[in-house]
C-alpha cells in the first residue's frame, strides 16, 4: 500500500496556518465559534463541517474496530476532531498509514539466493 504523504503534506500545513490563526486571533476559538454561529449563512457551513467530521469518527471508529485495536485510541482523534475538524481525520490517516506494515513488504528478510 503507498503511504498517505499527501495526507501528511495536507496536515503539516494546515496544521501551521491553524497554529497561526489562533495565535494571531483577537479572540479565543470558543467566541470565534459562536460568532460563525450567530448568522444562518456562516452556521450552515459549521453544521455542514461538523457532519463531516460525525461521519469521519464513524470511518475512524469502524477502521479501528475492523482492525482489532483499542477504542480508548481513538479519543485523541475525535478530541482534535471536535475542535479542529479536519485535523483529527488527517492525523488518524497520517498515524495509521505510515505506522503500518505494508502487504508488499516482508516481514522478515528474505533468505539468500543460493
Amino acid at each position: 500500500m503507498k503511504k498517505p504523504y499527501v495526507a501528511l503534506i495536507a496536515l503539516l500545513l494546515f496544521s501551521m496556518y491553524t497554529a497561526n490563526t489562533v495565535f494571531l486571533a483577537e479572540q479565543s476559538l470558543l467566541a470565534f465559534g459562536l460568532g460563525l454561529m450567530s448568522r444562518p449563512d456562516t452556521a450552515q457551513v459549521v453544521i455542514d463541517l461538523y457532519l463531516l467530521a460525525c461521519m469521519a469518527c464513524i470511518w475512524m471508529y469502524r477502521d479501528t474496530r475492523s482492525k482489532g485495536r483499542s477504542l480508548a485510541s481513538l479519543l485523541p482523534y475525535f478530541l482534535i476532531t471536535a475542535i479542529f475538524v479536519s485535523i483529527g481525520p488527517l492525523l488518524y490517516i497520517v498515524v495509521n498509514g505510515f505506522g503500518r506494515q505494508s502487504s508488499l513488504t516482508p516481514t522478515h528478510p528474505r533468505p539468500p539466493f543460493s
